[in-house]
């Protein structure tokens, strides 16, 4: 997922906006059945050697809900790959994860974190200098890649093809996967989040949408889109995905997150996520 190119001086206001406005309303979301904040803003004083955090025993997560199968609620519960990735962290610095659901453009401008709503933000969120410019970021902890999705029979598999034939094409907004699109000459319809996205292609308003490879697969896992829908193409993108943290974080949890996501990789723990969110083993999704 990503934003489009904006001024700093336009994020900087942007992020005062909004922090105002989420002082006095959630944004983006209901409850997401993890443990709830009380909406201070103020970072909790940090115990000896340990991370500024703005609760008290916990380590409050800012994402969007769904992003399956990165993360959305099963039953009462947030389930997914990045809440895994980050309780791993939680876990080394003796924290507990608290999920908060906000709007994911508030996610990417920092303004999220700006304003106190969360530590972290883990959403699928691709690593990019524009976002670097607001917020710091982890080490990469997944590869990620665009895909086409579309109705099956509508004969085409590249974005020039799309482009030629003048399709109905959908994509998220505030995604990279809509910058991308842009770049190559096309002007794709917006939806707010993913699961407008999904229902604007099944309700016709589009004939083709791009979205991130693990997600369109989770779909095809559903009956009901197989049978009328198929992936086109695998757009190789070269993306990475980050963690998210306030920028200029606190050295202490970058760390404990750098810490944790390397020694995943190294001891086999990262293996044993990936391949019970996605089927398969890193390097094999696509």
């Amino acid at each position: 997922m990503g934003l489009s190119s904006v001024s700093r001086r336009a994020l900087a206001a942007g992020a005062l906006v909004v922090a105002g406005t989420l002082g006095l309303a959630a944004c983006g979301g209901g409850d997401t059945g993890a443990s709830t904040s009380d909406g201070a803003s103020s970072s909790a004083p940090a115990a000896a050697g340990g991370p500024k955090v703005i609760h008290p025993g916990k380590l409050t997560t800012c994402t969007n809900l769904p992003y399956e199968p990165f993360q959305f609620k099963q039953g009462d519960k947030v389930v997914g790959f990045d809440v895994d990735i980050v309780d791993l962290a939680a876990k080394k610095l003796g924290l507990t994860q608290d999920i908060v659901d906000i709007d994911f453009a508030v996610i990417k401008s920092g303004a999220a974190m700006a304003a106190g709503k969360c530590d972290v933000a883990a959403a699928g969120m691709t690593i990019t200098p524009e976002r670097q410019a607001n917020i710091d970021f982890s080490v990469p902890y997944f590869d990620a890649t665009q895909a086409l999705l579309g109705k099956k029979g509508v004969g085409v598999k590249t974005l020039e093809e799309i482009k030629a034939k003048n399709l109905p094409f959908g994509a998220q907004a505030s995604t990279t996967g809509l910058e991308y699109a842009k770049k190559n000459g096309l002007n794709p319809k917006e939806f707010a989040d993913s699961p407008k996205e999904l229902l604007g292609l099944q309700s016709g308003q589009v004939d083709v949408i791009i979205q991130d490879l693990p997600v369109v697969l989770t779909w095809l896992k559903k009956p009901e889109i197989a049978d009328k829908f198929e992936l086109l193409a695998s757009l190789n993108t070269g993306e990475q995905y980050g963690i998210g943290l306030k920028k200029n974080a606190d050295p202490v949890l970058l760390k404990a997150i750098n810490d944790a996501i390397t020694t995943a990789k190294s001891d086999g723990t990262y293996e044993q996520i990936y391949v019970k969110w996605f089927g398969k083993k890193p390097g094999e999704l696509g």
